[in-house]
């Protein structure tokens, strides 16, 4: 009887009235292969994975009406990163949240939606979100992060705005290479969980503004495939070493640099010692919501925060 019910209420749902066709639409093909019909200047659009698709697409300036959330309830649910970066979250917007993993079906259409946007990470069945609106499925194993931004900007017609934004970011690298000397500089990045060393090429946005302004990286790092991460053991540690370190903590989970020296303390007691940028101050430590968030916000945030602490002190160079 509990499952006729349920089926019922689902029923009930998919046969809310949502936006007519009425709009002027185009076809595009999504990284399940479907060719979907979307409209061409989206007006309520869902975003199921809030950091990979809703903070590009409030940045971009697209007209999102209801977005996944990290936490189990609406009193704590939040946007991951979006108000460090946007200012916008569910409690300063109209944004509604529509669940976190999986969104919930009824939430999603009680929006009315006129374009869903997912990822293959999104657990909630493709089918009955297409039954609710136009649904793209966008896949980050396919494509990398900026790939998924563009496209972004793509689908939602915001694309003068990605140029404004990437004309910016240009003149932001530009500026490191004009004060600093960057490839006679090894910036390194290493990440600790508890018993766990690991790296990524690149390490978010702290990776590719150190790739795109022409720093040097640790052999270990570039031997990583693009886009990759792999685990380490503690002892190749010191081959992580640098002028600079640069590593975060999850501060959405409460954390800070203190925990993050604990980590490393788990995989090697006394592990600063080890590393000529920790003995001499020059490892930090980084919020990770400007670390890993798509967002070229963030992106200016860390390349200010690369000119100012590589750019604008002296430091003590590691021997070579």
């Amino acid at each position: 009887m509990k499952r006729l019910l349920k089926h019922l209420s689902l029923v009930a749902v998919l046969a809310l009235p949502v936006p007519a066709a009425a709009q002027d639409t185009r076809t595009v093909t999504d990284d399940t292969g479907t060719q979907v019909d979307i409209p061409t200047e989206p007006q309520r659009i869902v975003a199921l994975h809030d950091s990979v698709l809703t903070v590009p697409l409030l940045e971009l300036g697209a007209k999102v009406a209801g977005s996944h959330g990290r936490g189990e309830t609406e009193d704590e649910a939040f946007i991951r990163s979006s108000l460090s970066i946007t200012g916008m979250d569910f409690d300063t917007t109209d944004i509604t949240w529509v669940g976190n993993n999986p969104a919930d079906i009824e939430r999603i259409a009680a929006v009315a939606p006129d374009l869903i946007l997912t990822t293959q990470w999104q657990p909630t069945d493709v089918d009955q979100l297409r039954a609710i609106a136009p649904t793209v499925v966008l896949d980050y194993t396919q494509r990398d992060s900026w790939e998924i931004y563009d496209w972004l900007a793509e689908l939602t017609g915001t694309t003068d705005r990605l140029d404004l934004m990437k004309r910016r970011y240009e003149e932001q690298i530009a500026l490191i290479r004009e004060v600093i000397d960057t490839e006679s500089i090894t910036v390194s990045t290493i990440h600790a969980m508890p018993g766990e060393l690991f790296a990524l090429n690149p390490y978010g946005n702290i990776g590719k503004v150190l790739i795109d302004a022409g720093f040097q990286r640790p052999a270990l790092i570039e031997a990583i495939p693009e886009g990759g991460r792999e685990s380490f053991t503690a002892e190749v540690l010191p081959e992580f070493d640098g002028d600079f370190i640069f590593t975060t903590y999850r501060s959405t989970a409460g954390d800070g640099p203190d925990e993050v020296r604990a980590h490393f303390d788990s995989i090697l007691p006394g592990w600063c010692e080890q590393l000529h940028a920790c003995r001499e101050d020059q490892m930090y430590f980084v919020s990770r919501s400007l670390g890993a968030t798509r967002s070229y916000y963030a992106l200016g945030a860390v390349s200010y925060m690369l000119l100012s602490v590589i750019g604008g002190q002296d430091f003590t160079p590691i021997a070579r």
